[in-house]
């Protein structure tokens, strides 16, 4: 079966190491590179892919949020997220999203291979971790740090903020007025017991939440 496949990722080396890898393992009618996420979204609405493999952190729209806009414009596009950070940080949030799996970089390069066949034949793929926080959050036991409690839009609020962008930029990523972002930014810093984007920006490094 001949697919198409995306991968954004702002990393060339890590972009050309898993198209070689994806070409010589896969019948691919095309497999094609974004550098960031507004490049990887310009993409996906010219073109149908079968499989976007998206990386969680990158400049401009992030992997995360990118799930649900891509679903947007094609339902039927299969979406794996790859990231260095651990699953715990992202996977449970990325399947609510409409996610097909998730993958972590340093796992075995013969797993994405196999994770790109279980999408595209119409089952998600999961990593043994993914698995584990899954029946967690099945059995009640998931994580209970603050950032659990923010819905999707104040966690990407919250992860822009902490990655040092400005309430204009982020006002202009999510096409949301400065008001209304400025209200998620209230909302989170609420439900987190904090005072300012500095405690944010070391809450979310200390987790692992940003940067690459």
């Amino acid at each position: 079966m001949l697919m198409r496949i995306l991968i954004a990722d702002d990393h060339a080396l890590i972009r050309k190491g898993l198209r070689q890898l994806l070409a010589d393992n896969l019948h691919a009618d095309a497999i094609d590179e974004a550098e960031d996420g507004n490049r990887a979204l310009e993409l996906a609405g010219a073109n149908r892919y079968d499989v976007v493999i998206l990386d969680v952190s990158m400049p401009g729209r992030d992997g995360l949020d990118l799930v649900r806009a891509i679903k947007d414009i094609d339902p039927a596009t299969h979406i794996l997220i790859l990231s260095i950070q651990p699953e715990e940080q992202y996977a449970l949030r990325a399947f609510r999203l409409g996610a097909s799996g998730c993958l972590n970089k340093a796992g075995d390069p013969g797993e994405i291979v196999e994770a790109v066949r279980n999408v595209v034949a119409g089952r998600r793929y999961l990593s043994a971790k993914a698995q584990e926080l899954l029946l967690e959050e099945m059995a009640g036991s998931g994580d209970a740090l603050p950032h659990s409690s923010l819905s999707d839009r104040e966690y990407q609020v919250f992860r822009f903020l902490a990655s040092g962008k400005t309430i204009g930029e982020i006002s202009e990523l999510l096409a949301l007025s400065v008001k209304t972002v400025s209200t998620y930014r209230a909302r989170l810093l609420a439900k987190m017991a904090m005072d300012n984007n500095a405690q944010l920006t070391h809450y979310a490094f200390k987790h692992g939440l940003v940067g690459d």
